[in-house]
């Protein structure tokens, strides 16, 4: 690691040619004191992850601040981070591993809720497409609706099986991705995504009928 680190200077200062490279590089190049280089990670991955926490959490401003610990914990451990493997996969069990606390803490309370989530899906962040660029400005109502729609049939569902739904429909993460983060196996993933999808599908017919 000492070597690889040393191979890196000088460092980088351009934050055009730190944006170019891919996420081991960007982490190298921070081990190796380069400033730049963790503010252009938090860049890359922070809406992402907002958004990744929002619709598993259903709070707005809580996901905020699970980022910036998911960051700040990123930070601190990035050194002994294993670079054979994927630094977003990592990232993601990390802020994963945060949301399922942040549930579990709240099932001990008793005003657990679930707000709505909204508008808040961003479309480059998503498979799940809202937004029709042919749409006629008189269908906008329609489409918000349907996207109110689906958010709030997302919160019903049970934990396990949102968690793998929101992964694999909102975020478009592969089974192996998701096996990965949830430390499960590729059957109990595809089993959980089949029923949410099947739950999914009975708890929004009727609102669409």
């Amino acid at each position: 690691m000492a070597v690889a680190i040393r191979a890196l200077q000088p460092m980088f200062t351009s934050r055009t040619s730190l944006r170019a490279m891919d996420d081991a590089r960007v982490a190298r190049a921070h081990l190796a004191g380069e400033p730049l280089a963790f503010d252009v990670l938090v860049e890359r991955y922070h809406t992402r992850l907002v958004n990744f926490l929002y619709r598993t959490i259903g709070d707005r401003e809580r996901a905020e601040d699970l980022t910036q610990e998911a960051f700040v914990r990123v930070h601190r451990h990035l050194a002994r981070f294993d670079q054979s493997k994927k630094f977003s996969t990592w990232l993601y069990t990390i802020a994963s591993n945060l949301g399922k606390n942040e549930l579990r803490n709240r099932a001990r309370n008793p005003l657990v809720y679930f707000q709505s989530l909204g508008n808040s899906w961003e479309d480059d962040d998503r498979p799940v497409e809202f937004e029709d660029e042919r749409a006629r400005p008189d269908d906008a109502f329609a489409q918000r609706q349907l996207q109110a729609e689906v958010a709030q049939t997302v919160a019903q569902l049970p934990r396990h099986h949102r968690e793998v739904f929101v992964m694999r429909e909102l975020e478009g993460k592969s089974y192996e991705e998701i096996a990965e983060l949830t430390r499960c196996n590729l059957g109990t993933v595809k089993s959980r995504l089949n029923r949410a999808r099947t739950s999914f599908a009975e708890i929004i017919g009727p609102r669409r009928d």
